[in-house]
């Protein structure tokens, strides 16, 4: 039976302010990417996080971001290679350390917003992630045939490929940036269909209608889009349909 990972960017909350559904969507996914403070989450929320990922059997990977708590950590930014490295060990230190107090771990690293866009692209970046995964001795998840991939390649450090089902993509294969219109996708079917092909036939339509090749091992449906739990629900539900088991990957 072929299987793929399902994953969602959770632990987004702050304070009095709520992002997604948490208690909701855990129980969908099998591996969860927690928000590490600097985009979003705060310490109670990522141990809250971690009890409900650990009662439901989900992985829990570390989900580090550019210090922009402002911009949701999805605006680019220029960050000297020695400080970033500093800040990604900062943050991912910091859930490992909070995952262990109730004797769950982390697991992977799964860098969010500009970041992740960045280290697709930029070499430079990618490196600096790709080594402090390597010190960390985790695995990252990211885009594949990427800037981040190859880092990684170098580095020694595994690296599993990572599809989203409810964002648009490029030509290129490049995720199409959240300003386009269609870049986020948020019909359930349309989601659900999307997921099933990307996973039993290694291919997605593009925003130009062009087929892009995307061989992956893990399926995002990110935690705040609108409709997350019904995008997660529907896709669940098209892939068991599929015989595709869902299995977390680390």
């Amino acid at each position: 039976m072929p299987h793929v990972d399902l994953n969602s960017d959770l632990g987004e909350s702050f304070g009095a302010w709520t992002m997604g559904d948490d208690e909701a969507m855990l129980p969908l996914v099998s591996s969860a990417n927690l928000a590490c403070g600097f985009h979003a989450g705060d310490p109670l929320g990522m141990l809250t996080a971690c009890r409900t990922a650990l009662a439901h059997g989900v992985t829990i990977g570390a989900h580090p971001s550019y210090r922009d708590r402002v911009g949701f950590g999805r605006r680019d930014m220029e960050i000297a290679p020695e400080e970033l490295g500093a800040e990604l060990l900062y943050q991912v230190g910091g859930l490992v350390g909070v995952a262990e107090s109730i004797g769950a771990r982390v697991a992977y690293v799964k860098p969010h917003g500009a970041l992740y866009t960045r280290m697709a692209v930029d070499p430079a970046v990618a490196d600096v992630v790709a080594e402090a995964a390597a010190t960390l001795a985790l695995p990252v998840l990211g885009p594949p045939l990427s800037a981040v991939e190859t880092a990684c390649s170098r580095a020694g450090v595994r690296f599993v490929r990572e599809a989203f089902a409810d964002r648009a993509y490029l030509a290129d294969g490049t995720l199409a940036p959240r300003g386009l219109p269609g870049a986020v996708i948020t019909d359930p079917s349309e989601v659900a269909d999307r997921a099933e092909r990307i996973v039993t036939d290694g291919e997605v339509t593009a925003l130009d209608g062009s087929t892009v090749n995307v061989r992956v091992d893990s399926l995002c449906v990110h935690g705040d889009t609108v409709g997350a739990v019904q995008l997660a629900h529907a896709v669940r539900h098209a892939l068991t349909r599929a015989g595709v088991r869902i299995a977390a990957f680390a």
